[in-house]
């Protein structure tokens, strides 16, 4: 994996008249992870976008060093495709084994089944395979735990371990605790404007 790097400076959001954040800045490196916190519609979903580079920043930049992956609430698979089909098309493009992911996320009775009739959940999981297939080095994960039972947050949160233990970085945004051992928080009430 090539060297990460992932860092803000002094990053505002602005939604239409409405300034989200303001000021806000870190710095990742290799075999680090971020949580953003904070409540429903305080801006961490732009403040990812932002980071993707999907969006800009009202003020400030963003330095990335490595590919990114996003997993928010737009899933990157054909809805009327089953979703075998709709993973080999990204399998095509990465020369990944979709497939094999789709198995180890517990998907595998799944693939004939129309992505638009997963649950939350399952859907969840089918981004998080489609995200393992991209070998990207930056993971950016809005609201990773919505939808997963128990065992799939665990599985998420070990998958999250592995990727920054080999070289990668995390961001996730979320409102609930991800418990990943070292992990640095960013409380984004604290740079509400």
């Amino acid at each position: 994996m090539q060297a990460a790097h992932l860092s803000a400076s002094n990053i505002a959001c602005r939604r239409g008249d409405r300034l989200l954040f303001s000021g806000l800045g870190f710095t990742l490196g290799p075999g680090e992870a971020l949580q953003v916190a904070g409540a429903n519609g305080i801006g961490k979903s732009s403040l990812l976008r932002i980071l993707a580079g999907l969006a800009r920043p009202y003020v400030g930049a963003v330095e990335r060093k490595g590919t990114v992956g996003l997993v928010d609430e737009r899933l990157a698979l054909d809805e009327h495709l089953p979703l075998g089909k709709a993973l080999a098309f990204w399998s095509a493009l990465d020369g990944e084994d979709e497939a094999q992911r789709a198995a180890a996320l517990g998907l595998s009775e799944l693939l004939d089944v129309p992505v638009r009739y997963l649950s939350t959940g399952q859907r969840k999981r089918a981004a998080l395979a489609r995200l393992l297939g991209q070998k990207a080095t930056i993971w950016l994960l809005d609201e990773p735990l919505n939808g997963l039972d128990t065992a799939a947050a665990t599985l998420l949160t070990r998958l999250t371990a592995e990727h920054c233990a080999s070289g990668g970085i995390a961001v996730v945004a979320s409102h609930q605790t991800f418990a990943l051992a070292g992990m640095q928080q960013l409380p984004l009430r604290d740079f509400v404007a």
